[in-house]
């Protein structure tokens, strides 16, 4: 199953995320991770490294995936 199947969860990593959901790359850059040379780790890891808050940081990428929030944080 691919992540274009399934929610988001802690584990998933950064990079798998972006390249199924491209969308995402702004709520990472929003939240301030380092998705592009430290995307090999966890949403969870990479949340935690970068001084996020991971469960924000999860429903929020979750909802822009789910289209009830745009990538640039517009309520849809």
């Amino acid at each position: 199953m691919s992540l274009q199947d399934e929610v988001i969860t802690f584990a998933s990593v950064v990079n798998d995320v972006i390249q199924s959901h491209p969308d995402t790359t702004n709520v990472f850059n929003e939240f301030g991770i380092d998705a592009c040379c430290g995307g090999a780790v966890s949403v969870q890891d990479a949340a935690v490294r970068d001084g996020a808050d991971p469960a924000a940081l999860l429903n929020t990428l979750n909802a822009v995936v789910a289209g009830r929030r745009h990538s640039t944080g517009a309520a849809v």
